[in-house]
């Protein structure tokens, strides 16, 4: 920029920042209406966790099952939005399940866990959930984002 006195690296991350953010077809995120999304990073080969199979299931504290509340399919990007509306997503307990033995098939991989089971508590539902998976045929990590 003219008369700008950053530096040359500076700048790039400037215009890199004010560039068009690139969404998928797929996504359709509208964080009013989506309070839990999540995201499968494929470690093992840097890239996303592209068409992984998923379910969200809630507890049933008196009956003590889950009870299936809906299924998905990551995006191109390993993104999974409109898992549950708004109105819907109340106190509990809550799994998110991730068929990672049918993805790393579906590369020509073995792997040693046939799925993951990620459960979580959602005390206050008024707040964004956010619930990546890093992800390696030996191994996974997880964390709350927002």
């Amino acid at each position: 920029m003219p008369g700008d006195k950053t530096s040359k690296s500076s700048y790039r991350l400037v215009v890199r920042l004010n560039q068009p953010h690139h969404q998928s077809s797929k996504m359709s995120f509208k964080p009013q209406e989506d309070p839990l999304t999540t995201h499968v990073l494929n470690t093992a080969d840097g890239v996303p966790g592209a068409r992984m199979a998923l379910s969200l299931h809630r507890l049933d504290s008196k009956r003590v099952i889950w009870n299936l509340v809906t299924m998905g399919t990551t995006d191109e990007d390993g993104c999974c939005t409109g898992l549950i509306a708004s109105e819907a997503f109340t106190p509990g307990m809550y799994k998110m399940r991730f068929e990672t033995g049918q993805y790393w098939e579906s590369l020509g991989h073995t792997s040693f866990y046939p799925y993951v089971e990620i459960v979580f508590t959602i005390k206050d539902p008024s707040q964004r959930f956010h619930l990546p998976l890093l992800l390696s045929r030996f191994s996974y990590s997880t964390y709350r984002g927002s």
